[in-house]
């Protein structure tokens, strides 16, 4: 039981595609949350299919924890939770090599590493987390597919930008099977404040 979030803000060029190249046989639903949008992506989400569930704080964090907690919400849960933004419709394509190793090995979370040159704040939190915690990620790509039952275990909580690293940390910390996969298309630049970043993998490192 496959499922499909897309957190959208203002996405309504990106959005139609991405819906359009999702293998629908796969999956059993897609779910756009809504961040406080000011164009047609909820009209477009509604038109290709998508349950569109909004999050008012317009917060990346905030709306994928909105779609989670509908998740825990239905009789029969996923086995397994897609996070693909609006704005990567090149990864809706790859569905099915972002969940082969979840289906096919133990591995608990992939990550969708985009392809191009790291930017150098990229470079600086993934060289930090394999310093703390011994484990080197290739990117911070948000395009994720993780079984349910381990995103329930690792508890997020960021509601900003900060949701990205968090869940990495996390599963390193928790010490979940992971794995990655390069997605097609263009390198996309990533618009991440370190800050959040910075302080979930130090509070994190303090942790027992």
């Amino acid at each position: 039981m496959i499922d499909v979030v897309v957190p959208a803000r203002d996405h309504a060029t990106s959005l139609a595609p991405l819906l359009r190249e999702l293998p629908h046989r796969l999956i059993r639903s897609v779910v756009v949350v809504d961040r406080a949008s000011n164009d047609r992506t909820a009209e477009i989400a509604r038109d290709g299919g998508a349950l569109v569930l909004r999050e008012p704080s317009g917060g990346y964090g905030a709306a994928c924890l909105r779609a989670q907690a509908h998740f825990s919400s239905l009789p029969r849960v996923p086995d397994i939770l897609l996070f693909i933004p609006g704005d990567r419709p090149s990864a809706a394509s790859s569905l099915a090599a972002l969940v082969e190793p979840l289906q096919e090995r133990s591995v608990e979370l992939v990550l969708g590493i985009e392809p191009g040159r790291r930017r150098v704040g990229e470079k600086l939190v993934t060289g930090l987390i394999d310093t703390v915690y011994g484990h080197r990620w290739s990117g911070l790509g948000p395009v994720r597919a993780m079984r349910f039952p381990a995103l329930i275990a690792l508890g997020m909580s960021d509601r900003g930008h900060g949701w990205d690293v968090e869940m990495l940390v996390r599963a390193v910390k928790l010490g979940l099977s992971c794995d990655e996969v390069v997605l097609p298309g263009d390198a996309h630049r990533l618009d991440r404040s370190l800050g959040p970043a910075l302080l979930h993998i130090l509070r994190h490192a303090t942790m027992r």
